[in-house]
């Protein structure tokens, strides 16, 4: 498998053992500070990469030490940031997270340089060879732009997917709606779904996004794992039950596991179990980047 992963990139860092936020000016301890490479582009690049793809990344980030740190934990992680090009006008764009015990994850987060990315940095010869492009983050090119870059993508004969970071609003689904006809596979969570359609069920709203062009939806359920809808099939694969660290890159790495296994041949199901599992090795750890997995222990993990 080799694929582009394009979009938003993002370096994120994790602090454990909050349970709340300190008053004025006063200071906490806390068990770890942690930083990796995130977004539905970058944590999915990394992912991938963890089960054996060859993946490079395209997009923007700040000419600042931020972005040297995220490119360089993306090359240790075997991901080709030749494709990523550096923006002096913006900092590169990042998170902090702090995660309560239960491995919930509110988030202060800046923009940067993934909003002035366009497909103007990205040269289309670039994707020649590649069997998928990922586009992670459509509505920062906008539909019309993603919508073209997806159809280059197919017409080089590659299989193509997306996935959002907006909350699920109809305006931003009609923001991207011209890429969605060039989707052969569109990862959303359950209340980006309900949000974009307004449907009363998942599966509903699933359907509804289907009669936009797009070919299947694969839309992760938090802790109830996974569902896939295509015009022939609905199918609902459970998640994995893991001691939870940090949910961070959780619905990033259920994108890596699902599209690995439909490149290994996988059926739909198979495919979305790989990606359940892939989701809780990420979720024991802190970010997309945490333990040693790859390809074998997560197969193993998901045949247990």
């Amino acid at each position: 498998m080799k694929i582009a992963t394009v979009g938003v990139h993002v370096l994120d860092t994790h602090v454990i053992g909050i349970d709340s936020i300190p008053d004025g000016s006063d200071g906490q301890l806390v068990e770890t500070i942690r930083m990796s490479p995130a977004g539905t582009a970058g944590g999915t690049a990394v992912v991938l990469s963890r089960l054996g793809a060859q993946v490079r990344s395209f997009g923007a980030v700040g000419a600042d030490p931020i972005g040297t740190t995220l490119l360089a934990l993306l090359e240790h992680e075997g991901v080709d940031v030749s494709g990523l090009v550096r923006k002096p006008d913006h900092q590169t764009s990042a998170s902090v997270l702090p995660v309560r015990p239960n491995g919930d994850r509110p988030a202060w987060h800046c923009i940067g340089a993934n909003g002035a990315f366009t497909l103007d940095d990205l040269d289309p010869a670039a994707l020649e060879g590649c069997t998928h492009v990922h586009l992670g983050g459509p509505e920062f090119l906008g539909g019309e732009a993603a919508g073209r870059l997806l159809a280059h993508a197919r017409s080089l004969g590659a299989t193509t997917s997306v996935d959002l970071l907006a909350p699920g609003d109809p305006d931003m689904l009609a923001w991207v709606a011209d890429a969605l006809p060039h989707t052969d596979y569109l990862l959303p969570n359950d209340e980006q779904v309900l949000g974009f359609t307004g449907a009363g069920s998942l599966a509903d709203g699933a359907r509804a996004l289907l009669d936009t062009g797009v070919g299947c939806v694969a839309a992760t359920q938090g802790s109830k794992g996974a569902l896939v809808v295509t015009a022939d099939e609905t199918l609902e694969v459970p998640a994995y039950a893991v001691e939870v660290v940090d949910t961070t890159g959780c619905g990033d790495a259920f994108s890596a596991g699902f599209l690995r296994g439909l490149s290994l041949g996988r059926d739909l199901r198979g495919a979305a179990e790989l990606g359940c599992a892939a989701a809780a090795q990420v979720a024991r750890g802190l970010g997309t980047d945490a333990g040693d997995y790859d390809l074998a222990s997560v197969v193993a993990f998901a045949e247990r």
